[in-house]
């Protein structure tokens, strides 16, 4: 746990300790255990529908292989969970979770101790090893590798697309196999729309639907997504905002019936906005510890100014979020939560019949409006060349390289993605090559374009060694000026365009977003073929 400002790692521990000797004494509730179970039944099934990757099925298939010594396992799996009790839990509680059986860490402020800097060791030449045993030993079956079978033939999916009558389009993929139905409701409207003096109005907004309906509380609403094995998820991009889940198809009708709910029916009820502004403003405190975020926020500020709304991230500032009011999150929900400006994304094992059924209960009675076309100004960019956020003490240097760039919809996308999937894209690209592998500058570095539906811009850089950051930067201008002035090889060439086409098919995996905070996921389909991004990791 984090302590926000004003309360003490104490507390936090105190509180802790009442819920951990609670939970020895009593357990679970009944209702707390069906939904555990559901969802640890929903996140596995879910797992599945990916062949690689931790819970996929090659994953799972090792594990149950590797410990149990059969890989067929996943029937006796999930009885585990099924068959377990309150009284079971309260016992395992009761056994392991005791507390002399437990180590408590506290992370405080203070100036870190991290010891004299490590000189960067000179460059070896690699030779054969000398002496020492082998992990794998030799033997003659390894002079062969299995040769690559033949290329399978990639079938893109093609969505059918639908409209209701009151303009909501409905875009369609049936994926037959695994009881699962991802589902998206996709607004054309987000942070790109915020008022110059309240950036973060979109974010905030798609925050608070899940804080109580006209029926449901917000504990009520977390309850029975939960008992669904399933979450909620509501954020807005630059170029967007979005609200969806995924679950079982046998629990797809609930889960609808709650994403309606919050997208109809949200009230912002004051005292949630005031928790939600306390945790936002919390956030952005601890973010200033955070070198990435500080650089990605000073970039683009410096990069499109202060009365635009890309020159912010999607949170915006400490001043917007104390000044927003429920009246300006109402009044930002009125205008642009409507069904002719968005687009209802499902994929997964339900039929046409059954979701053009499901969508007109749901959603057949949300009156259509006219959203908000904001008109995007010109961007200030600042007359300076180098901008510096001095961390005394820091054992790095965050560098960022910026340059306005294009939109998304222009005709040289793919020819942008090719040639900066060499730049600085791929772990083999001419930056990350020259920095990581020649110099020893940085445990990595990259480029990449951030498309917009209007202007993006271009971005290099990485986490440098503080005493290596003059020299680091003056190599990323130089494999740009390299990338310029001298053309790819073909074999550069074969490899950034594999690169790109043979990633598509991975990129059409089910959007599935799993029960959980992890944001490394939180990619659907049709924002990853968008914008070619995801966050945890991307620019804001």
């Amino acid at each position: 746990m984090t302590a926000r400002p004003g309360h003490t790692s104490e507390e936090i521990e105190k509180a802790i300790d009442e819920e951990l000797a609670a939970f020895r004494k009593d357990g679970p509730t009944p209702a707390e255990l069906e939904r555990a179970q559901n969802g640890v039944e929903t996140r596995t099934i879910q797992g599945l529908q990916r062949l690689g990757g931790f819970g996929g099925i090659a994953d799972r298939l090792n594990e149950y292989n590797h410990y149990l010594g059969t890989p067929d396992y996943l029937q006796q799996d999930l009885a585990r969970y099924r068959n377990a009790t309150v009284a079971s839990i309260r016992a395992f509680a009761q056994e392991q979770l005791k507390p002399s059986a437990r180590v408590v860490v506290y992370g405080i402020p203070g100036k870190p101790d991290l010891g004299p800097d490590v000189p960067t060791p000179k460059t070896q030449v690699k030779g054969k090893n000398k002496g020492g045993e082998a992990v794998n030993a030799e033997a003659p079956w390894r002079a062969n590798p299995p040769q690559a079978g033949p290329t399978p033939q990639l079938n893109l999916p093609v969505p059918e697309i639908f409209k209701l009558d009151n303009g909501l389009t409905v875009v369609y993929n049936h994926r037959p196999g695994l009881p699962v139905v991802a589902v998206d409701l996709v607004f054309n409207t987000g942070s790109g729309a915020n008022p110059v003096d309240k950036p973060g109005l979109a974010s905030f907004t798609a925050n608070m639907l899940q804080q109580g309906t006209a029926k449901r509380n917000a504990t009520q609403i977390a309850d029975e997504a939960a008992l669904l094995g399933t979450t909620l998820f509501s954020s807005a991009n630059m170029d967007g905002s979005s609200v969806g889940t995924s679950a079982l198809s046998k629990n797809v009708s609930g889960a609808l019936d709650l994403v309606a709910d919050i997208v109809l029916h949200p009230t912002f009820p004051p005292d949630e906005v005031e928790r939600r502004r306390a945790a936002r403003l919390a956030a952005i405190a601890n973010d200033r510890g955070e070198p990435n975020v500080v650089v990605s926020r000073t970039g683009v500020a410096a990069l499109f100014g202060p009365r635009h709304p890309f020159g912010y991230d999607n949170t915006g500032t400490e001043e917007s979020n104390k000044a927003m009011s429920r009246e300006d999150m109402m009044n930002f929900w009125r205008t642009n939560y409507v069904p002719n400006n968005a687009a209802l994304v499902v994929a997964g094992n339900i039929s046409k019949d059954d979701l053009k059924a499901l969508a007109n209960e749901k959603f057949g009675s949300w009156s259509a409006g006219e959203a908000a076309r904001p008109q995007i100004g010109s961007p200030e960019t600042t007359k300076a060349r180098i901008v510096i956020v001095d961390r005394p003490g820091a054992q790095q240097t965050m560098v960022r390289l910026l340059q306005l760039g294009v939109g998304r919809a222009t005709p040289d996308y793919a020819a942008l993605e090719v040639m900066n999937s060499e730049l600085g894209g791929l772990f083999s690209s001419r930056i990350n090559l020259n920095l990581r592998e020649e110099h020893g500058y940085t445990y990595g570095a990259s480029s990449q374009f951030v498309y917009r539906r209007s202007q993006g811009y271009f971005a290099a850089g990485g986490g440098i060694r503080t005493d290596a950051t003059a020299p680091a930067v003056t190599e990323i201008f130089k494999e740009i000026r390299r990338m310029v002035d001298t053309p790819m090889t073909a074999a550069e060439l074969a490899l950034a365009k594999d690169s790109q086409s043979r990633s598509l098919p991975g990129m059409l995996k089910p959007a599935v977003r799993p029960p959980g905070p992890s944001r490394k996921y939180f990619c659907t389909i049709l924002r990853r073929i968008i914008t070619r991004s995801c966050p945890g990791g991307s620019p804001p």
